[in-house]
């Protein structure tokens, strides 16, 4: 199918990202399946579209923009390590400025961890994900797909922060104030947790080279 498959699973990709999460349909998803069941729901199909943009892209025309050449790979390894890590520091993490963060524990503005960086450590993932991708990949249907992913990024922090403040009111920016008093080294604190969690974020590392050429046909290393 090419270039139109290509297309439409950017579509997909576009619908499913705006059309459940806004009103009216929203609240009909949650009401029907519960906050947690709707943010399962809405994750697995987010995968599944994504995984198929994938696919579209390896299926799309082969247009050749940069020659590939190693160090791309080298710098592209260590995004991803940087990816990896960043987003084992922020998994389960109390976050009230973004999606995905854990509810189990309240939010410390004096001990906010990774938040500190950046109130959208989620997307920051994603951008550094996109970013390796483009950098190592120079295919037309692959820069674009990976660019978008990094502008849908780079965007979408904003559109968050604009339904927080709608959401938090006068605290989120209380909470936000509080934040920016602690130093940066709160962003990641020498503690034992922390170095449990870099050390996932080793592994995962280790385990996504190994399984890239299984999943995606393509060995990341030079």
């Amino acid at each position: 199918m090419g270039w139109f498959e290509f297309a439409l699973a950017f579509v997909a990709f576009f619908l499913t990202h705006s059309v459940p999460v806004r009103p009216p349909l929203r609240p009909i998803l949650v009401g029907a399946l519960g906050r947690r069941g709707f943010s399962i729901v809405y994750s697995l199909v987010s995968l599944a579209i994504v995984a198929w943009l994938i696919v579209a892209a390896g299926r799309a025309p082969f247009v050749l923009l940069w020659p590939w050449a190693p160090w791309q790979s080298y710098a592209a390894l260590l995004l991803m390590l940087i990816a990896c890590i960043w987003l084992a520091l922020a998994a389960g993490q109390p976050n009230p400025f973004s999606f995905g963060g854990g509810r189990k524990a309240p939010f410390e503005p004096a001990a906010p961890g990774i938040v500190r960086l950046t109130r959208h450590p989620f997307l920051a993932v994603l951008a550094l994900w996109a970013s390796a991708h483009v950098l190592a990949n120079g295919v037309l249907a692959h820069a674009i797909l990976f660019g978008v992913f990094a502008v849908f990024a780079a965007m979408g922090g904003r559109l968050i922060d604009r339904r927080k403040k709608r959401e938090l009111g006068a605290d989120w920016a209380l909470l936000k104030q509080q934040m920016a008093a602690t130093p940066f080294s709160a962003a990641v604190p020498l503690t034992r947790v922390t170095a449990k969690r870099v050390a996932v974020g080793v592994v995962a590392w280790v385990a996504l080279i190994a399984a890239h050429p299984l999943l995606f046909g393509v060995a990341p290393w030079p």
